[in-house]
C-alpha cells in the first residue's frame, strides 16, 4: 500500500468510546465520481447502506478529522479516516488485567473468549480496544497475539517507534513463552515425556483450520505433565516455533486434542451470539519471559489465571 509521508500515527483519531480510526488511501490513476462510489468498490464485502450511514454520521474525513460527505469529489494520492460502525456485537462478559506497565510496555492477562483485535463483529469487545480506553494510550499495539479461545498473556508496545524492536524477539525467537493444557489423559503418552514433538503444519483447506502434512518439520513443542485427574491431565507446553494453531493441533495429532477445542479435531461453527460461555478452550498462555531490547533487562510475566477444569 502507498505511504503517505504526511501520514502519522499522531493524526489517528479516536472516537468517543475509545476506538481508533482506521485509514485508507485513495490511488493515483483511478477515477470515481464520488468518494461513496470508491468505498463501495474497495470494500466490496460491506453493505453500502452501512457506507452512506458512516459518511451521513461523520464516520468518514479527512486525515485531519473533517468529516467529509459520500458526494465529496474522489482526489487521488490522499488518505482518508474512517471509523467501524457495528449495529450489534457479541458481549464478552469477561474482564482483562493489566499485569505490567511502563513507558514502554503493556502486558495484559487476557481471558478466554475476549478477540485480542477487531475482526468480523467484534470492534469494541477486544482486548485492544478494552484497554485503549482504560489506559487512554491511543498507541497501543500488540507485538504479538493469542488465539481469542486462548487465555493468557499478550504484550503491547506503548510507542510505534519502538514496536518492531519488540516484534524482533519473536521473529528471532529468543522470547521463552509457556502454556499450560487440559486434554485426555494417556497412559502410552505420559510414558515418553516429557517429549519434544516435530511435525510440518500447513493451512488445511478451510482457513480456520492448520493440517500436519508430509515433509521437513517447521514446528516443535515440549509437551511436559503437570499433574492427572482421570480422564483429564494437565500439560505444559513450550513451543520452540509459533505457527497458528500449533500446540492445538500438535495434541489433536496426538490423540489428545485439547478440552473444549471446537477447532479440533471437529470444526464446529460459533454461535457468535450464543457462546456456550460454560467451555472454555482450556488452554492458557501461563508464561512469557524474554530480555528486553531497550532496558537490557530480563523480565518474565505469568498469568494469574488457572485453567477452570482441574
Amino acid at each position: 500500500m502507498h505511504s503517505c509521508p504526511e501520514f502519522n500515527l499522531k493524526r489517528m483519531k479516536v472516537n468517543s468510546e475509545g476506538v481508533s480510526s482506521s485509514r485508507v488511501y485513495l490511488p493515483v490513476g483511478q477515477n470515481y465520481p464520488c468518494l461513496l462510489d470508491f468505498f463501495i468498490a474497495h470494500f466490496p464485502h460491506i453493505d453500502p447502506a452501512e457506507w452512506r450511514a458512516r459518511f451521513s454520521e461523520g464516520l468518514v474525513m479527512t486525515a485531519d478529522g473533517e468529516p467529509v460527505q459520500a458526494n465529496h469529489a474522489y482526489i487521488s494520492d490522499t488518505h482518508l479516516l474512517y471509523f467501524r460502525r457495528l449495529a450489534q456485537e457479541p458481549e464478552i462478559p469477561f474482564e482483562e488485567q493489566i499485569l505490567f506497565q511502563d513507558e514502554h510496555i503493556l502486558v495484559a492477562d487476557k481471558p478466554h473468549f475476549l478477540p485480542v483485535t477487531p475482526s468480523g463483529l467484534y470492534l469494541h469487545q477486544t482486548l485492544l480496544n478494552r484497554l485503549k480506553k482504560k489506559t487512554g494510550i491511543q498507541t497501543l499495539s500488540p507485538i504479538h497475539r493469542i488465539d481469542r479461545d486462548t487465555a493468557g498473556l499478550v504484550i503491547f508496545s506503548v510507542n510505534p517507534q519502538e514496536r518492531g524492536q519488540y516484534q524482533n524477539l519473536f521473529r528471532d525467537r529468543v522470547v521463552k513463552k509457556v502454556y499450560e493444557a487440559i486434554a485426555p489423559h494417556s497412559e502410552v503418552l505420559i510414558r515418553k515425556l516429557p517429549m519434544t514433538y516435530q511435525s510440518r503444519i500447513e493451512e488445511s483447506e478451510h482457513f480456520l483450520q492448520m493440517q500436519e502434512v508430509q515433509g521437513e518439520s517447521n514446528t516443535d513443542t515440549l509437551i511436559e505433565l503437570l499433574a492427572v485427574s482421570q480422564p483429564w491431565a494437565k500439560y505444559r507446553l513450550t513451543p520452540g516455533s509459533g505457527k497458528k494453531h500449533q500446540l492445538r493441533c500438535h495434541l489433536n495429532a496426538l490423540g489428545i486434542p485439547i478440552r473444549h477445542d471446537q477447532i479440533y479435531p471437529i470444526l464446529t461453527p460459533y454461535q457468535e451470539f450464543h457462546l456456550d460461555f460454560s467451555k472454555p478452550l482450556q488452554l492458557l498462555a501461563k508464561e512469557i519471559s524474554f530480555r528486553d531490547p531497550l532496558t537490557g533487562e530480563d523480565k518474565m510475566f505469568q498469568s494469574q489465571r488457572e485453567i477452570l477444569e482441574f
